[in-house]
């Protein structure tokens, strides 16, 4: 999967390239878009969160700021841009003035998501609509706004990828009927993943998706799944972004539907602890990961 990359710091592996997030405002793509600018892109986070929230800390303004601040002498360009992926003339809007300000699009990371959980019994369709609008449309949106930018990076030879959040598909009752909904949303992206690989492989624009083996210590694990006590099993955002990095400068991978251990393992890691919110604890699976 390509050369390994240096997980000591910055190393400049997105060098004038630009990176476009979704859902950049807290956990997993408010990383993702911190990593992007310490390794010398131009990033543009888009969120929803305009305000703070009274429960969940975060939004588009300070995770910008984040951005900047963290590797100020490697940022680039940062572009934090207010927008909901359930909006068509929103996102549109993102997607022009990200090409307007920094010339083109080289990587799309959608991380935009939405979870709850029930069974069929339970499922409220204003929940489900939600989730399938955000988690599954959201990517194809996105990833169909961004393809003319994607299509000038792949012919300049810059590597464009499209980066999903989603698992790989497991088809055992026992993860998908509590969680039907999500289930379905999130196994949509991944045959989004698969189906826009096949088509774009030619044009020479990647397509793969990444999933933690854990749970993550996110806003969604801490008020959704399982509290400070599953946070304690869980573990950092720094596990997704270092994986995260060793596919988006992979240029012949695509198609996949990948776990983040494995990617890292097969760049040679293998201190898994430093990951670990609680070195030496045994982790919790994330959804969908049986082992």
């Amino acid at each position: 999967m390509g050369r390994v990359v240096r997980l000591n710091g910055p190393s400049q592996l997105l060098a004038g390239k630009t990176v476009l997030v979704t859902g950049a405002s807290r956990g997993i793509g408010r990383a993702i878009a911190v990593r992007c600018g310490a390794e010398g892109a131009n990033v543009v986070l888009v969120a929803r969160t305009d305000q703070p929230h009274p429960k969940v800390p975060g939004t588009i303004h300070t995770a910008a700021a984040q951005v900047q601040a963290a590797f100020a002498s490697y940022v680039q360009g940062v572009l934090p841009l207010v927008g909901d992926v359930r909006d068509d003339k929103e996102m549109t809007a993102v997607v022009e003035q990200a090409v307007d300000r920094f010339g083109g699009i080289d990587i799309l990371v959608n991380a935009a998501a939405v979870l709850y959980q029930a069974p069929a019994r339970r499922m409220r369709m204003l929940e489900y609509d939600y989730m399938a609008d955000i988690n599954s449309r959201g990517v194809v949106l996105m990833s169909t706004l961004c393809l003319p930018a994607l299509m000038v990076s792949a012919q300049a030879g810059r590597n464009p990828h499209i980066l999903n959040f989603s698992p790989p598909i497991n088809v055992n009752p026992d993860w998908i009927a509590p969680s039907l909904g999500y289930a379905i949303s999130k196994y949509a992206a991944s045959l989004a993943t698969i189906g826009m690989a096949a088509d774009l492989r030619d044009y020479g624009i990647s397509v793969n998706s990444l999933w933690p083996r854990t749970t993550i210590d996110t806003a969604a694990v801490r008020n959704v799944v399982g509290g400070s006590e599953m946070t304690a099993t869980s573990r950092t955002t720094d596990i997704c972004t270092d994986a995260a990095m060793m596919i988006l400068t992979s240029p012949e991978l695509t198609g996949q539907c990948l776990l983040d251990e494995p990617v890292l393992t097969a760049h040679g890691v293998t201190d898994f602890d430093r990951y670990s919110v609680t070195p030496g604890t045994e982790l919790s699976r994330h959804l969908f990961v049986d082992a």
